[in-house]
């Protein structure tokens, strides 16, 4: 049985088509033109010639390589090719000098491609909920919103002392966060990123749109109160006002949550709560 792993090009569409991967309105067949394009990368694994295993490389910041859109043929399940191409594309990317860290996700819920990860040498590095809302009202007390940070280099001092400096994960966008590194930190995005204190400067937000399947207000907050700072919920909820205008069409707040601060939510909430990811990677 002949055996190979190659990138997959446009016209290969119709060999992704053919996979019986059980996987109805696969999003990586709908979009797989981009996925196919630099710095986005599809590998396919190949026994006597037929398309057996797909999984994807995608850049983020110059320097994060994460894997993922692993896809294999139940036709050929148990046979260890999962591991087999998700460990190819591990390689593959540490040959580009420039990357320094390779990640995946997992749901919390996906045990095999928990096992997946350790056994090609990821570790993990923090479990998070996405969780979703239209509704912020069961947290707001009707104080001020907070403040906006304009300038670039106070930005940068939160970044610092909150994530690169204590090594924390980052959630750089919806359902990819990172490992903190002055590099993660471009200052054309942090010009585009939003950014506010709260009145004793004890305290900063972050919020920005985002598209996956639908439109997201990311917010992001580095603490575990988030119940009990005034003023945090009518920043999000009104720059949440502000994009859904904009989108016109199904727009969320999203927020990267851990399960302990799941846990502070109040019983009333209006979070959509779906199976945690967990973040796994290895630096160079």
């Amino acid at each position: 049985m002949s055996y190979a792993i190659r990138v997959l090009q446009g016209d290969d569409l119709q060999l992704l088509k053919d996979m019986d991967t059980g996987i109805e309105n696969d999003y990586v067949i709908r979009v797989f033109d981009r996925l196919t394009q630099k710095p986005n990368r599809l590998y396919g694994l190949f026994l006597d010639e037929n398309l057996v295993s797909v999984g994807g490389i995608s850049i983020y910041a110059g320097s994060y390589a994460m894997l993922g859109r692993i896809r294999t043929d139940r036709r050929y399940k148990k046979k260890g090719l999962a591991s087999e191409i998700m460990s190819y594309m591990k390689d593959e990317a540490f040959r580009d000098e420039r990357i320094q860290w390779v990640g995946a996700n997992t749901q919390e819920e996906n045990l095999p491609a928990r096992r997946v990860m350790k056994k090609i040498g990821l570790t993990k590095h923090t479990m998070l909920y996405g969780a979703l809302t239209k509704d912020t009202s069961m947290l707001e007390s009707g104080a001020v919103p907070w403040k906006p940070i304009t300038d670039l280099e106070r930005k940068k001092k939160w970044l610092d002392h909150t994530f690169i400096q204590p090594g924390n994960v980052f959630p750089y966008e919806c359902y990819y966060p990172f490992p903190a590194t002055v590099e993660l930190f471009q200052d054309s995005e942090l010009h585009m990123w939003t950014f506010y204190e709260n009145a004793d400067a004890s305290r900063f937000l972050i919020t920005k749109p985002d598209q996956k399947k639908h439109h997201y207000l990311h917010a992001i907050y580095p603490w575990s109160d988030l119940t009990d700072q005034k003023g945090l919920w009518e920043t999000i909820s009104r720059d949440y006002r502000q994009l859904a205008k904009q989108t016109g069409e199904e727009t969320y707040i999203w927020m990267d949550l851990t399960k302990e601060e799941v846990q502070t939510l109040p019983a009333d909430h209006d979070f959509i709560l779906e199976s945690p990811w967990i973040l796994h990677g290895i630096s160079r």
